[in-house]
């Protein structure tokens, strides 16, 4: 039985491994949509191939570990429908290509559905119910059960024991390298499925919304949409095409979000905002002291 098992863990080891080397995708197959609800015309174009002649428009910034590589992705262009590949662009593996964690990307969801989430639900206790000042019948003599007011929490119409008394707040944190893995798997799992998409910038021809919707839908991009962008002014035109869209979204790069990636089908990032994210999300690996250190004594006591 022992042999068994270390027969069978010795083979998963090693597909990952070389799944790793050889570029196949190392998602589940919980996480990869089945067959029978891709589009054929979503498969016409492949992955990058090694020996691509497109320029490299973007690379890798930060170091990339020796067993792994960057992963290669297309850039594209929203000012024709038609999007042909302007070039490539490089990922790191350590944000594009995250192992799988379902588990985070639940925890971190229900995270960003509560902390905000405040409950008012509110009860009466027997003070607060209005009557119930006299004693309603004497304590002894009557045959009855002995009460001291109609408003106790057996009687009907008195006060409730032990209710809600809202608000309350279901407020809490989850620590930051927990969001941050949250993200990296949340992109990686859009990057696995092909609902990851690279463009140069924004910038469209027309602020007329029927063009990017028949830009969607010519580039098979789902049902939803979620731009991403860092910079501080976005092109007027994109604004004015998505500003009557329901399922178009326009999001900056330091507000992107596991949730928002969750409720969109596609995800399409700038150049600067994947280096934005790069940057952000990277740092987090290297750093060895907290974000907010706690010292004593602070000197706003009283």
């Amino acid at each position: 039985m022992l042999r068994f098992s270390l027969l069978v863990c010795g083979r998963s080891v090693a597909r990952r491994f070389t799944s790793t080397f050889s570029g196949e995708s190392a998602l589940p197959s919980n996480l990869l949509l089945p067959s029978n609800l891709i589009d054929p015309s979503r498969t016409k174009r492949s992955r990058p191939p090694p020996d691509c002649p497109l320029p490299v428009l973007r690379r890798c910034d930060a170091a990339v570990p020796s067993h792994l590589r960057p992963v290669r992705s297309w850039v594209e262009s929203l000012q024709d429908q038609e999007g042909e590949p302007l070039g490539l662009a490089e990922l790191h593996p350590d944000v594009f290509a995250a192992p799988p964690r379902i588990d985070i990307l639940q925890e971190v969801e229900l995270w960003q559905r509560n902390y905000k989430r405040i409950r008012h639900a509110n009860t009466k206790v027997r003070s607060e119910v209005r009557g119930g000042g006299r004693k309603p019948w004497r304590q002894k003599g009557g045959g009855r059960a002995r009460h001291g007011s109609i408003r106790s929490p057996i009687w009907r119409g008195g006060g409730v024991c032990h209710g809600p008394r809202g608000p309350s707040s279901y407020y809490y944190m989850l620590p930051m390298k927990v969001r941050v893995m949250g993200l990296k798997v949340a992109l990686s799992s859009k990057m696995g499925q092909d609902y990851l998409h690279i463009v140069d910038s924004l910038d469209i021809p027309t602020p007329d919304p029927q063009y990017l919707l028949d830009l969607i839908r010519h580039r098979y991009w789902g049902e939803s949409v979620l731009l991403v962008d860092v910079a501080e002014e976005l092109p007027e035109n994109i604004l004015r095409a998505t500003e009557s869209l329901k399922t178009v979204n326009i999001i900056p790069a330091i507000g992107l979000n596991v949730h928002s990636m969750l409720k969109h089908e596609a995800l399409v990032l700038t150049l600067d905002a994947v280096r934005f994210l790069e940057e952000k999300l990277l740092w987090h690996d290297e750093r060895h002291t907290p974000l907010y250190p706690f010292k004593l004594p602070y000197s706003d006591f009283p």
